[in-house]
């Protein structure tokens, strides 16, 4: 009996090990897959899709003030203010630059008695009006002397008729008609070139009135002033700049476009661009002129384009990265700005196949929204990975 009894113990204690081996072996298989699915790597993949999208134009520019004026005294002067500084915001003849105009006020003043003098000699008023040469004195005068002596000729002329008179006395009256003519046309002459003197004088009085107000140097338009160039005390002639002033609002943008994409640029274009000083931020403008002819040694295109600044954050000489909106629409392979990782300037992408995620080499192309063109390497329809993507290599295996 007791024999039995070992050997039926020692054949439940094998079963039993057994048993237990293979429940161990089974929790162990369990295990490994339940850690191969954590292992996976999640990664949302979506689908590139296909559709037409506007094309641009990609270019690059200088930003440039509408309207930029060296401005310059026209006469000569000692400076005796300057009421504006680098930034003053300056209206259409606002002050700039003042001259000292003792010079030119007295030179005013002589010539305004000068033609008041003459005026008084011919018997005008200062306006101008009403000159008549036959009212000027000495040409009254002669012109009242020679029809005296024409009438008295005349009367000479009955007498000798009826010889009441002699023949040389009736010459003698001829001679003083012919002499007091020729004094009234002298007299007339006298006064017309009076006249001219007159006019002369007139415009040398206006010439000094131009000289009395361009002491004062004035703003051309409306803008801010970039630069003043004299200070007090400074001697200026003729010529000599003494403020540059800027309009800034609107901005001009001058861009270079390859000759490839000339018939493509139109005026009234829009045009969108941005600037490193305003990171993230698109501005906005509209094709103006466009050169009729090609720079030779670029073979490219100079395009302009007015850009609204009406808060004056744009500065001229900003450098711009603008892109003008082409006519004409094209299909394109799209997917999420997400899905593509750039790596030392070479674009990829992984593509999920199954379980596993398969990197490809892309070309990119236009960014539309949230989403970038793939020009090569995708088709459309194919799953790309767009969480995680840093994490991913070659193989790897996602879900």
């Amino acid at each position: 009996m007791s024999r039995l009894f070992i050997r039926a113990a020692l054949f439940t204690l094998v079963t039993a090990g057994a048993l237990l081996s293979s429940a161990c072996s089974a929790g162990d298989a369990r295990t490994k897959d339940s850690s191969a699915a954590a292992l996976a790597i999640a990664v949302s993949p979506v689908a590139a899709t296909e559709q037409p999208i506007a094309r641009f134009i990609r270019v690059t520019g200088t930003l440039t003030a509408e309207e930029q004026a060296d401005v310059a005294a026209e006469t000569s002067g000692r400076v005796i203010a300057t009421p504006v500084e680098r930034g003053t915001a300056v209206a259409p003849g606002a002050e700039l630059v003042k001259l000292s105009p003792v010079e030119t006020e007295a030179s005013l003043k002589e010539a305004e008695a000068n033609a008041a003098q003459i005026e008084a000699r011919l018997a005008v008023t200062a306006a101008g009006s009403g000159y008549d040469v036959n009212k000027v004195p000495e040409v009254a005068n002669a012109r009242a002397n020679f029809a005296l002596a024409t009438s008295e000729f005349a009367r000479i002329e009955k007498l000798l008729a009826e010889r009441v008179v002699s023949q040389s006395e009736h010459d003698q009256r001829k001679t003083q008609v012919e002499a007091s003519r020729q004094q009234y046309e002298s007299a007339k002459n006298a006064a017309e070139q009076q006249y001219q003197a007159l006019q002369g004088s007139r415009a040398r009085v206006t010439l000094a009135r131009k000289a009395l107000a361009d002491t004062t140097v004035r703003a051309p338009f409306a803008g801010l002033v970039a630069e003043r160039l004299v200070s007090t005390g400074d001697y200026v002639t003729r010529g000599t700049k003494v403020a540059r002033v800027v309009r800034i609002t609107p901005l001009r943008i001058e861009l270079t476009v390859p000759e490839q994409f000339v018939a493509s640029v139109n005026v009234g274009q829009p045009v969108s661009f941005s600037v490193d000083a305003f990171p993230g931020r698109i501005f906005d403008g509209n094709v103006r002129y466009v050169s009729p002819a090609l720079r030779a040694e670029q073979r490219a295109l100079t395009i302009e384009a007015v850009v609204p600044n009406s808060n004056a954050e744009l500065k001229p000489g900003m450098f711009a990265t603008a892109r003008i909106e082409q006519n004409t629409k094209e299909p394109a392979v799209l997917v999420p700005a997400a899905a593509v990782r750039v790596v030392s300037g070479t674009g990829r992408v992984f593509v999920v196949a199954g379980d596993r995620a398969e990197e490809r080499i892309v070309t990119t192309g236009q960014t539309i929204d949230s989403r970038v063109e793939i020009v090569t390497g995708l088709k459309a329809g194919e799953r790309v990975a767009t969480a995680n993507v840093t994490q991913l290599v070659d193989g790897i295996k996602v879900r």
